[in-house]
């Protein structure tokens, strides 16, 4: 008889480390200033098991989690906190578990393996791994935007459906926000979404924001209700020109290329509302306001939400919306809460069924908060700069839309001015993300 004698190796502990980056917590959601950095994992610890429900797999200070819709690696302490995993709905709806480890792959097996050895096998790996993983990517970005774009056009439709009928934008406004609180509401209640900690500090770090926030809603909805919505796009395509200038008083600088963007955008405006056919000076200083508004919610974000990173853009939007409703709602029933009653009679008669007034407003409380959440989880799935050029194409989208479905007559030079101040807007996300680019490079 031969006797054979198989010796294994001892198995090799493999370890990770995570550093803080800041003030931000190892198992934070980026938020502000988002690191697309991740730690580099050996790829023997990537292999599922065939029946595609493989378990997680943990580090002394890394994890990798498996989950039928792919694996997502992501730098963790050992005792987590349970606000900071992600929620079903969360996987559900960005679908970035699918991919975010697939990027990993390459490069860790490169890591992983000696030097001099199996180099041809990592290198064929990583070849068919990004062949199998740009198709993923490509679809992940196909979901992200198109159900971006679909919810910010069956938004501005039915809002201004509701608008042409009821012109009260401060009830609209306010029905907007309180619905997308409910729907936050529902989230973290069904626990479809992590609950954030709320705290006196943390509140308190979001009034300013919310108060920007409330500012730049209102005034965008008193725009929509006094002209197209086209032209009001046309016009909050300007929020970079704004951007750029509260910053620069605020000590920020900015390169050359970023100031010629900008001028495309202000002559591309300016012949856009000359030519307009329904100009109205209230739709076009709602418009400008609403700019204002949103470029101060953002740079005040920065300054009083240091310390809150932890806390991901979805649930900070949340809050967003619950303090501007409390903002908000009074001021409306002072401004217009008379005429609602009677402008509600005025409704239904012009439209004949009371049921689809109702459809309306209420889809564009839906949808408002729904468009506002998506471009949160896009942010969170995709590169800054991939986020602005489909923030400039969206607009795009919801122009074209708009000017189809209400059939708004447009003059050829109107045309040129929307055309100009769109490329202008494409034209400073590119040297924005160039000059944010040279800064980490700095770093």
């Amino acid at each position: 008889m031969l006797s054979m004698n198989l010796s294994l190796p001892p198995p090799v502990a493999v370890s990770t480390s995570s550093r803080r980056r800041g003030n931000r917590p190892i198992n934070a959601h980026a938020l502000l200033g988002r690191s697309r950095q991740t730690p580099s994992l050996p790829s023997s610890l990537l292999g599922g098991g065939r029946d595609g429900g493989a378990p997680a797999l943990g580090t002394a200070g890394a994890q990798i989690c498996a989950y039928p819709f792919g694996f997502s690696a992501r730098p963790c302490s050992q005792i987590q906190d349970p606000s900071s995993k992600a929620s079903p709905f969360d996987r559900f709806v960005s679908l970035r578990n699918g991919l975010s480890a697939r990027s990993l792959v390459p490069k860790a097996a490169a890591e992983a393996s000696p030097e001099g050895e199996a180099e041809a096998g990592a290198g064929a790996g990583a070849e068919a791994e990004a062949a199998v993983s740009k198709p993923n990517k490509t679809l992940q970005l196909g979901v992200i935007f198109g159900l971006w774009y679909f919810q910010n056009i069956v938004f501005n439709i039915y809002n201004k459906k509701a608008l042409n009928v009821f012109p009260y934008p401060w009830f609209l406004a306010s029905f907007q926000l309180f619905v997308g609180s409910v729907w936050m509401f529902v989230l973290w209640s069904l626990k479809l979404q992590p609950r954030p900690k709320i705290s006196k500090p943390f509140i308190v770090a979001l009034l300013g924001p919310a108060l920007f926030h409330t500012i730049g809603h209102i005034s965008a909805c008193v725009s929509f209700s006094k002209v197209a919505v086209s032209f009001t796009h046309v016009i909050k395509s300007a929020e970079p020109v704004f951007s750029v200038i509260f910053s620069s008083f605020l000590g920020d600088s900015y390169p050359l290329a970023v100031w010629l963007s900008i001028l495309p955008i202000v002559f591309g405006c300016s012949l856009a509302a000359v030519t307009e056919v329904s100009f109205n000076f209230g739709g076009l200083s709602g418009a400008m306001i609403s700019n204002v508004g949103f470029v101060l919610r953002n740079i005040y974000s920065k300054k009083s939400l240091q310390n809150f990173k932890e806390v991901n853009g979805l649930n900070l939007y949340g809050w967003i919306s619950i303090i501007s409703l409390f903002y908000l709602f009074p001021v409306a029933v002072f401004v217009e809460g008379s005429q609602w009653v009677q402008g509600y009679h005025k409704a239904i008669a012009t439209v004949g069924k009371s049921s689809t007034f109702y459809f309306w407003v209420l889809l564009s409380g839906v949808f408002y908060h729904l468009y506002n959440q998506s471009s949160y989880q896009a942010l969170d799935d995709i590169s800054p700069l991939t986020f602005s050029v489909g923030n400039t194409m969206k607009r795009v989208v919801v122009i074209i839309s708009t000017v189809l479905v209400f059939r708004n007559p447009v003059r050829p030079l109107n045309a040129l001015g929307s055309a100009l101040a769109i490329f202008g807007t494409f034209l400073y996300s590119q040297a924005t993300s160039a000059k944010k680019a040279k800064n980490q490079e700095g770093q």
